[in-house]
């Protein structure tokens, strides 16, 4: 039964701090990723934590290799854009989407 993950990414060697976001390599091809994902309902929200290098992400999977194995697939991923540094399962029990007890 797939369950919620948070998810910790950072910037990998390849950033180029000069380049805002939409700026970096193949902007296109990750946000196209990414957006595959949403839609697909794997990734439920995620963005960059803002004076940091990080983004978080909340991600419904089985495991936390599927995880790492489906942001494996990210462009920015491979090109070292970006790296994915923590996967961790995440109990959701406050807010909107929380579960009814």
């Amino acid at each position: 039964m797939p369950q919620l993950f948070a998810v910790i990414r950072t910037r990998g060697p390849a950033w180029q701090e000069s380049r805002p976001l939409e700026g970096q390599a193949d902007w296109s091809g990750h946000a196209s990723f990414m957006n595959s994902l949403a839609k697909e309902g794997f990734v439920i929200l995620g963005g960059p934590l803002e004076g940091t290098s990080d983004t978080l992400l909340v991600a419904t999977a089985k495991t936390p290799d599927e995880v790492r194995s489906r942001l494996a697939e990210d462009p920015w991923e491979g090109t070292g854009l970006l790296r994915t540094v923590r996967v961790a399962p995440w109990t959701l029990r406050l807010g909107s989407l929380a579960p009814s007890s």
